[in-house]
């Protein structure tokens, strides 16, 4: 009666202090709010909050993250401990003036694919050169699985590949299946992502059989026309089909299916390659820009500009929900 209800309860339940047993009081709506107000976790956990921190993950896992710094980077800065073991060349760098604007033709969007291969190249040779350790397994070991029948030597974990050796073989590939720059990039983050997963490095006795993995993988991926197992098997004659299909399962199974490339890590892949073409004075061709080609730009800037001011209309059409908000304004980038 009034604001009590009777309900059985279990005979050995022990009551509260102040209330007898079998008697349940209703609870205050006003004081049920406020419980629930405190402590909102114990009732309902928000999502954001059940996955793993995002800086935490990104340690872990760099080649899945944005914010990471990739590894090849990390390799390469370790070159100061002992002398530079890749040629700068003939130092060409140009620098653009008030008269002149110099350019490259390699953009995030179309890399160019010499400059490219170069960088990737070089990136694999700091992986293998600065290298915490040489743990492998058997599937990309040379020794066990030979790319060529010609023997290989019993030293052959000993010497480290210079890049020059590194540049030709994937050279070749790229060349005789006709991969494209994007390709290059995408087998990069396959490469760092496969030495994260699978704990493992890369260093003279499986390199060759780690990148043919991850250049297999990214041109399935991310080509409509990919090459098929069997066409590499002209490109290097005496691998067998069954090798490529049991190293490519394995390869899969190591990255754990985990194949997605974000766009946000593409981007980062390609501008730490142009940083690391700096570094070693691999500079990208560049040209005077042209009247030609600054027109091209401009049309090019215009689209997007277009383009990115009608996504944003439709943005503000969702989002404002006064009726007479009038006079919103932007300011303009003023570039000097």
């Amino acid at each position: 009666m009034g604001n009590t209800v009777t309900c059985c309860v279990s005979p050995d339940a022990s009551p509260k202090p102040g209330r007898a047993r079998g008697v349940v009081e209703r609870p205050d709506p006003y004081q049920v709010d406020v419980e629930l107000k405190a402590e909102p976790e114990s009732i309902l956990q928000h999502i954001s909050d059940r996955e793993l921190p995002d800086e935490l993950a990104s340690e872990s896992n760099p080649s899945d993250h944005a914010r990471a710094s990739t590894i090849f980077l990390m390799r390469e800065k370790r070159k100061s401990n002992h002398i530079n073991h890749v040629s700068p060349g003939q130092l060409t760098k140009k620098y653009s003036s008030c008269s002149t604007i110099f350019l490259d033709d390699s953009t995030v969007s179309q890399p160019n694919l010499r400059s490219t291969i170069k960088c990737v190249t070089l990136a694999i040779y700091y992986h293998i050169k600065n290298r915490d350790s040489d743990r492998s397994l058997d599937i990309f070991d040379e020794k066990l699985h030979p790319l060529t029948r010609e023997e290989v030597a019993d030293d052959y974990c000993k010497h480290d590949p210079d890049h020059k050796h590194i540049y030709r073989f994937v050279r070749t590939l790229f060349s005789a299946a006709q991969l494209t720059a994007e390709c290059a990039i995408v087998t990069l983050v396959y490469l760092e992502r496969l030495l994260t997963y699978a704990e493992i490095d890369i260093c003279p006795s499986n390199w060759k059989r780690i990148v043919l993995g991850a250049i297999l993988l990214s041109s399935k991926v991310w080509d409509d026309q990919a090459v098929w197992n069997v066409d590499y098997c002209q490109i290097l004659k005496d691998i067998t089909v069954d090798d490529m299909n049991e190293m490519e399962r394995h390869f899969l199974e190591l990255l754990q299916f985990n194949i997605n490339v974000p766009a946000s890590v593409y981007a980062k892949y390609y501008f730490d390659l142009r940083s690391l073409a700096d570094d070693n004075n691999l500079s990208f061709l560049l040209e005077p820009l042209s009247k030609e080609r600054a027109q091209k730009l401009e049309a090019i800037s215009r689209l997007c500009e277009d383009k990115y001011k009608d996504l944003s209309k439709a943005a503000m059409r969702r989002s404002i929900s006064a009726d007479n908000l009038v006079g919103i304004r932007r300011s303009n980038a003023i570039i000097s």
